[in-house]
């Protein structure tokens, strides 16, 4: 007997019609490895799309298929992330931002940091910006000049000894690339507590604890009386510090005070001031030191209510 041959579909006829309807022509498979399925997904943008995102889009979709591709990614694993990124999402409040808290420890808010100083800079001499992180509040007080951050410094509270051991005045000038001082900008200040948390992480500090706005007198002066800042993990109860530990890292960022300095006509300058003494300066959790940025802190005296004694002059460019 002859061997049995299946049945194989022939080709249609030209002009077929389903249910009295031209049938209508298939798009042939994608592969999804070869760089057209890629292509594709790009050339979908309509005409009509944001200009901006028409414009880095592209980039991106070829990133992150080139990403998949590079490492096999399955489907298990992109699943995994997705609920990671959610749970980032759900874990996001106004007090705490683990989103940006992940971009922080991947060195992404950093380097957008950078690339953003570098397209703004008019001038060599402005200072440097750095990241703003997840712990920033609007609204802080507005303060006179002269006075103090710290709300709360009573005997009961555990890191009592550590906070006067620390007192620090902190003080200088706001001014302009050529050295004018700008009168009128606000400086606005934050830190975390000795116990390295920050008032909205901690039930026991009042609110808006370590956080003030100061603004400068006609000589571009400020001053007030903070903390020299301790170094301190970032928070590991979250989807960001469960993947330190995955990547067998540590938590810490090196001590320093968040500054956001602003003035009308002038373009705002959000950084960071970093203790130069600290064990981590060369190591933070989120690569966000710069060199120009770490300061010492210097003991003060004739001054009972600080020990320390920090001067620091912001340059600000224009808008």
């Amino acid at each position: 007997m002859g061997q049995m041959i299946p049945d194989l579909p022939l080709p249609a006829p030209a002009g077929l019609r389903m249910n009295g309807l031209p049938k209508k022509p298939q798009p042939p498979p994608q592969d999804a490895s070869a760089a057209a399925f890629t292509d594709a997904v790009i050339a979908a943008t309509g005409p009509n799309a944001n200009p901006r995102l028409a414009a880095i889009m592209p980039s991106l979709v070829r990133h992150l298929h080139a990403f998949a591709r590079e490492v096999n990614l399955t489907v298990a694993e992109w699943s995994a992330a997705v609920d990671f990124l959610n749970e980032c999402g759900k874990m996001s409040t106004d007090r705490r931002n683990e989103t940006q808290l992940l971009c922080d420890i991947l060195g992404l808010e950093s380097l957008v940091d950078s690339i953003t100083s570098t397209l703004l800079s008019t001038s060599t001499s402005e200072t440097p910006s750095a990241i703003l992180g997840p712990f920033y509040r609007h609204s802080a007080p507005l303060l006179p000049n002269g006075s103090s951050i710290i709300q709360n410094l009573s005997p009961s509270i555990p890191w009592h000894d550590q906070a006067l051991a620390d007192s620090a005045h902190v003080s200088g000038r706001v001014l302009s690339s050529s050295g004018k001082p700008i009168p009128g900008a606000v400086v606005d200040v934050w830190h975390a507590a000795p116990n390295g948390m920050y008032e909205q992480q901690d039930a026991d500090q009042p609110e808006m604890n370590f956080r003030g706005r100061f603004e400068t007198d006609q000589e571009g002066r400020y001053a007030l009386y903070a903390l020299r800042p301790v170094a301190y993990p970032i928070p590991e109860d979250g989807p960001a510090g469960r993947l330190l530990g995955l990547l067998d890292r540590h938590p810490y960022r090196p001590g320093h005070i968040h500054f956001i300095v602003s003035a009308p006509g002038w373009r705002a300058l959000t950084t960071q001031l970093y203790d130069a003494r600290d064990e981590y300066i060369g190591r933070d959790a989120v690569f966000a030191v710069k060199e120009e940025l770490v300061v010492r802190f210097e003991p003060r005296e004739g001054d009972e209510k600080a020990r320390w004694e920090l001067v620091y002059d912001f340059v600000l460019g224009r808008v």
